[in-house]
C-alpha cells in the first residue's frame, strides 16, 4: 500500500488544513474568472453596444438610427430620423433590483420632456413576477409620462398622471425600474440643460 505524504495528511486530516484548501482554490478559480472577464470585457461592450443601437429606433418614434454622443459626462445615444435629423434622445441606465443589477434603455423625446419608450436589457428578477418588468404591456405605460415630475409605482388599478402602476407581487422591482428612471432622466435634463445654456 502505497504511503500518503505527510504534508498531504495533515491537510486531509485537519479542517484548518482543508481550510485553507478552500480558500486557495477560491482565490485561484477568482482570478481566473476575473481574467476571463477582462480578456473578454472589450467583446461585451462591443455587443452590448451593438444591441442598444439596433433597439435605439424602437423607442423613439420616426428613429431608424442613432448615434452615440456625450451629454456633459454622460454618453447617451442621438435618435436620428431618416433625414438625419434628431428624433429623440436614448439613455442607457442601471441601477439595483430586487435580486440584482438591471439594464435598461430610456427613450426620450427631443426636448427630453416626456419619455418615448422603455426596455429593459438585462435583469434577473424573481421569474413571473419581478421577471414581468420586461413585458412589453407593462412597460408601455411609460410612454407619454412626462419627465419634470418623479414617477412612482402604485396599486392602484388606475394610475394617475406620473403614476406606473405596479406588478402585483413584485412592488420592489417595479419601484426600481421607477427609480432608475427618475434618477437617470434628472441627471440627462440637467447635462442637456447645461449644454444648451454654452454658448
Amino acid at each position: 500500500m502505497k504511503k500518503e505524504h505527510p504534508l498531504f495528511l495533515c491537510i486531509k486530516n485537519s479542517y484548518l488544513g482543508q481550510s485553507w484548501l478552500v480558500i486557495l482554490l477560491s482565490i485561484f478559480f477568482g482570478f481566473t474568472l476575473s481574467g476571463v472577464q477582462a480578456f473578454l470585457q472589450e467583446k461585451i461592450d462591443t455587443n452590448k453596444s451593438n444591441q442598444s443601437m439596433r433597439i435605439v429606433p424602437t423607442l423613439v418614434p420616426g428613429a431608424v438610427t442613432g448615434k452615440s454622443v456625450t451629454v456633459g459626462d454622460l454618453t447617451v445615444y442621438e435618435a436620428l430620423n431618416q433625414n438625419n435629423k434628431r428624433a429623440g434622445w436614448v439613455i442607457p441606465a442601471r441601477g439595483q433590483g430586487f435580486a440584482d443589477k438591471i439594464e435598461i434603455l430610456i427613450g426620450l423625446t427631443p426636448d427630453a420632456s416626456s419619455l418615448s419608450g422603455l426596455s429593459v436589457l438585462n435583469q434577473k428578477e424573481t421569474p413571473g413576477l419581478g421577471s414581468r418588468i420586461t413585458e412589453s404591456s407593462w412597460l408601455s405605460q411609460f410612454i407619454g409620462k412626462g419627465t419634470t415630475d418623479s414617477l412612482t409605482p402604485t396599486k392602484n388599478p388606475v394610475p394617475s398622471k406620473n403614476e406606473i402602476r405596479a406588478i402585483t407581487g413584485a412592488t420592489i422591482s417595479s419601484f426600481s425600474i421607477c427609480q432608475i428612471v427618475n434618477e437617470n432622466v434628472k441627471k440627462f435634463r440637467a447635462e442637456l440643460r447645461k449644454q444648451q445654456a454654452d454658448p
